[in-house]
């Protein structure tokens, strides 16, 4: 592929409510581009983007991908995104090395959930965007509805530039506001205005001109004294308009029909803006600095998604800021302070690789087998090293215990948990001490199921995902003051010999366990007192009440007995051990369960659904915090209520809502919650 320069790339990333039809547009977008020569459909997982076995399996976009096209004289670098609010990690990935954004929305049903979500994203990294009115072919389609619809919840400043002959069965073709030209068919052919359609072409030609003319002040008096704006006037006020932010297009068409496609594209090069229109934003000791990017300048890459890859191994995904990188040569990674090797670099189109010479400035490549770099991290020249801002992934809220099927599976376990984390920057694994479980955490149910799947298929490791077990502990809460425990057996030979008495009582909450010792007159040898806090040790690993570990408790050692043949250091860590239990026995002892912060953020209509659930759930209500059309509820509420709670808020909301946990302390557990534990717990073990 030939190489562009910067002024002539259109990083533009591809974004919607899951199942508006993203993909199907990218594969229309690279067949009427000539990047590919049959347009595949998503449906009978023949598209160019969902190529991964699991994509085409569940018909739903996992993975990030790369769909270079050229489109008149500019590279296009589409990136596909996938639409399902678990997979946002790949979504944040692509709007980080994206200059602009096509948001694609279904014309039947209007401005969704994720619709939403993905336009405060764009909002946030403040990049330009269009707006594609899909499935105008659709039952129910009705463009003029669904622009009214995006006015209400995206702003006033969406204004088509294009609007459809036509809708449903009907749908034709579409007409071009600025050149006042009507297109049918596909491919397109010129065709006349439908008198039908001149009231609403000129009123929404007219909001145009006047969203055009703002722009500059030429332009506005030119307007305002009733001259006509010529056409190359119009687009320079509008892509200048676009650019700025004060207005965002919307244009439509049909992605199956192929319909409205070359438009899309037109606007994608007419209206986003290229690398050379963007500033890079550099990190050098926690500040941020900003450059112009340069094709002969330093080199500076982002890295902004690595995959495991069974045949090629691991495939870097990175975006040129600044510089080029060449095929066989040498890169400084800046964000660990090594230097890395680059073997064959390539283009990526989906699953197809396409070898290349070099990656020049505003372009995106990938390359296989680096040896220390992953997703986040900046690659430049040792001489001038930068290190470009990272990309700030959602921290993970949704825990599964992973149990390997088979005992070779438990063997390759931690390597391909380690792999599959290394893919996904939103999935962590952590290993629970007090359940002894390994937990996988991410976004939601379908990205775990997900991931396992791709364990199976990748890394041959088959895994079962359960809910975790809740980490409860045990402690007394009234003191013993004389734990008593005599160990002695006689045998022929030497006897054992070992008896100690300890005060015990309760700590306040969170300080941990003590032992102590206040022994007079050598009734118990000080050779003896570390076995005995080895028994001590040793107890508080098993509780009475559930086996549970035990905390908060402070065991002193103040007298006891010794025999001067048959005592040793096992005899005392045994008497240790069993005077703990006996002691914590009466010491009344409690369950304690952990308690965590939980902050969620859901749309005002919400608040009181979300808030009769917590109630329901044993949850303090801490806090609410409006904020425009949302409310952050903060609360604090037992683990084992919300252990599955990123799918009761997605069913409770429809996705609307979204939440963040942390674990604050340990609490008394409910006697009547307590006794339903404890018994469970026998039940287990008989």
């Amino acid at each position: 592929m030939q190489q562009f320069g910067l002024e002539n790339i259109r990083n533009t990333v591809l974004l919607s409510h899951a199942g508006a039809g993203k993909t199907s547009a990218a594969e229309a977008m690279l067949f009427t581009a000539k990047a590919i020569n049959r347009l595949g459909k998503v449906d009978d997982g023949s598209s160019t983007s969902d190529y991964d076995p699991d994509e085409i399996k569940r018909k739903i976009s996992i993975n990030l991908s790369l769909l270079p096209c050229q489109w008149r004289e500019a590279k296009v670098n589409l990136i596909d995104t996938p639409g399902y609010s678990d997979f946002v990690g790949e979504v944040k990935a692509g709007l980080r090395v994206s200059e602009g954004a096509v948001i694609v929305i279904c014309a039947a049903s209007g401005v969704e959930v994720g619709t939403e979500q993905v336009w405060g994203y764009c909002q946030e990294a403040n990049l330009p965007r269009l707006i594609f009115v899909n499935k105008m072919d659709r039952e129910n389609a009705d463009f003029f509805k669904t622009v009214n619809d995006i006015q209400a919840k995206l702003g006033p400043k969406c204004l088509p530039i294009q609007i459809p002959i036509g809708a449903q069965n009907d749908f034709q073709g579409i007409i071009d506001l600025l050149t006042m030209k009507a297109y049918t068919g596909s491919p397109p052919k010129e065709a006349e205005i439908p008198s039908s359609l001149e009231g609403q072409v000129n009123a929404f030609r007219e909001k145009l001109i006047e969203a055009a003319a703002e722009t500059e002040d030429a332009l506005i008096e030119k307007y305002l004294g009733g001259e006509e704006l010529t056409p190359e006037e119009l687009l320079n006020g509008l892509r200048k308009a676009a650019l700025s932010g004060s207005i965002f297009p919307i244009l439509a068409g049909s992605a199956l029909q192929n319909a409205g496609i070359n438009g899309l594209l037109d606007a994608v090069v007419d209206y986003l803006p290229s690398p050379a229109e963007r500033e890079v934003v550099a990190v050098t000791d926690a500040k941020e600095e900003k450059f112009a990017p340069q094709a002969d300048g330093p080199l500076a890459a982002l890295v902004f998604k690595t995959t495991a890859d069974p045949y090629v191994g691991k495939l870097t995904y990175f975006r040129v800021y600044s510089g080029a990188i060449d095929s066989n040569s040498q890169a400084w990674n800046a964000t660990r302070g090594s230097a890395e090797r680059i073997g064959q670099l390539f283009m990526l189109r989906g699953k197809n690789q396409e070898p290349v010479a070099k990656v020049g400035a505003g372009d995106i490549g990938a390359v296989a087998k680096l040896n220390v770099t992953s997703t986040g991290d900046t690659l430049s020249a040792q001489n001038k090293p930068i290190k470009l801002a990272p990309i700030v992934f959602p921290v993970p809220v949704f825990d599964e215990a992973v149990f390997p099927k088979t005992k070779a599976d438990l063997d390759k376990l931690g390597a391909a948990l380690s792999r599959i984390t290394e893919e996904d920057q939103t999935l962590r694994v952590r290993r629970e001490p007090d359940t002894g479980e390994t937990l996988l955490s991410g976004m939601g149910d379908t990205q775990l199921e997900a991931a396992a799947e791709k364990m199976q298929r990748k890394f041959g490791v088959s895994v079962n995902l359960e809910t975790p077990k809740v980490p409860y502990k045990e402690t007394i809460t009234v003191s013993v003051p004389n734990a008593e425990y005599k160990h002695k057996k006689q045998t022929g030979g030497h006897g054992q010999y070992g008896h100690v008495i300890m005060e015990l009582e309760p700590l306040p909450r969170g300080t941990g366990n003590e032992f102590a010792e206040r022994v007079v007159g050598g009734t118990v040898p000080k050779n003896y007192i570390p076995a005995v806090e080895k028994g001590f040790q040793e107890a508080i690993q098993d509780g009475v009440l559930a086996h549970y570990p035990v905390v908060d408790v402070k065991a002193t050692l103040y007298d006891g007995s010794f025999h001067p043949v048959d005592s040793s250091e096992i005899c005392f860590k045994i008497a240790g051990s069993q005077a703990m239990k006996k002691g914590f026995s009466q010491g009344q002892p409690v369950l304690l369960e952990p308690i965590v912060n939980i902050q969620i953020t859901v749309p005002n209509d919400l608040t009181g659904d979300i808030i009769g659930d917590l109630n329901t759930k044993r949850a303090r209500v801490q806090g609410m915090n409006p904020s425009g059309d949302i409310n952050i509820i903060e609360a604090q509420v037992p683990l084992a209520e919300v252990l599955r709670y990123a799918i009761d808020l997605k069913s409770m909301t429809q996705g609307r809502g979204t939440y963040t946990i942390e674990f604050s302390h340990y609490e008394e557990v409910p006697a009547q919650i307590s006794q339903r534990i404890v018994s469970q717990k026998a039940e287990e073990k008989a």
